[in-house]
């Protein structure tokens, strides 16, 4: 079986997934956009299941960008809808498997009722520890970068910190995804092979998989899959095979 390959002592710490292919996934199969989304929903079951069986300490879906806002309202409509009754759904299992929810992005940019939602969520899961689930909602990596230049920008302004103290920890601890490890593993499904404005900062030495599979029909061993891809990789971050080995 694939899982008995999977090195238990290799897992990586940080998946991070840009979950694509649910429109053209309906589309081959005559349904509306909106069944692709809902079929999304199974893999999203799964693949939290394994990363809780594999000990992975991380996990981050990017479920909606700021450039999603573009689609038609109906679409975006559903979407929110659906993002609400998945958040109801999974409150009694994220508690019960010991899953921390957390979201990243511009939330202000939802409707009131779902802020509200994601709150309630993320209060009555703060204190679970099992693997970090992260939201990327309303999320756009240099909508991100820019907020902490500005940031930046107005503390040294006020004296509250010298622009030579500015280094990557003082800019890590003012991403969205300060209270998280850098991305080990990039997954993107449905065949595109672009990073769309996803953690481009926390990528910097990620290791990138790219699947044909639509997100709806990815599964547990597509997930195996990808972390022996990862494995059988050999992260040097800027140092020789010898200094690595």
């Amino acid at each position: 079986m694939i899982f008995e390959k999977i090195d238990k002592n290799n897992i990586p710490q940080h998946i991070a997934v840009i979950m694509d292919g649910n429109g053209r996934w309906a589309k081959k199969r005559g349904m509306r956009r909106e069944s692709g989304h809902r079929a999304g929903r199974k893999s999203v079951k799964k693949i939290i299941e394994s990363c809780v069986e594999l000990g992975i300490k991380n996990l981050t879906l990017y479920a909606f960008s700021t450039e999603n806002w573009n689609r038609p309202k109906i679409e975006i409509n559903f979407l929110m809808q659906l993002l609400l009754l998945s958040l109801k759904d999974e409150l009694k299992n994220l508690n019960k498997n010991n899953i921390k929810f957390k979201t990243i992005g511009d939330l202000y940019q939802l409707p009131k009722k779902i802020i509200n939602y994601l709150e309630k969520v993320k209060s009555e899961t703060k204190d679970n520890s099992k693997l970090t689930l992260t939201l990327a909602l309303s999320y756009g990596s240099r909508n991100e970068i820019v907020n902490v230049v500005k940031e930046l920008s107005d503390k040294v302004k006020n004296n509250i910190i010298s622009s030579k103290n500015i280094d990557e920890t003082v800019i890590n601890d003012h991403l969205y995804t300060r209270n998280l490890p850098d991305v080990d593993l990039l997954i993107r499904t449905s065949g595109e092979k672009r990073i769309s404005n996803f953690l481009l900062w926390q990528i910097a030495y990620s290791e990138l998989y790219f699947t044909k599979k639509l997100w709806p029909d990815f599964r547990k061993k597509d997930l195996y899959k990808a972390i022996i891809s990862y494995q059988n990789r050999e992260r040097r971050f800027g140092k020789t095979s010898e200094q690595v080995k």
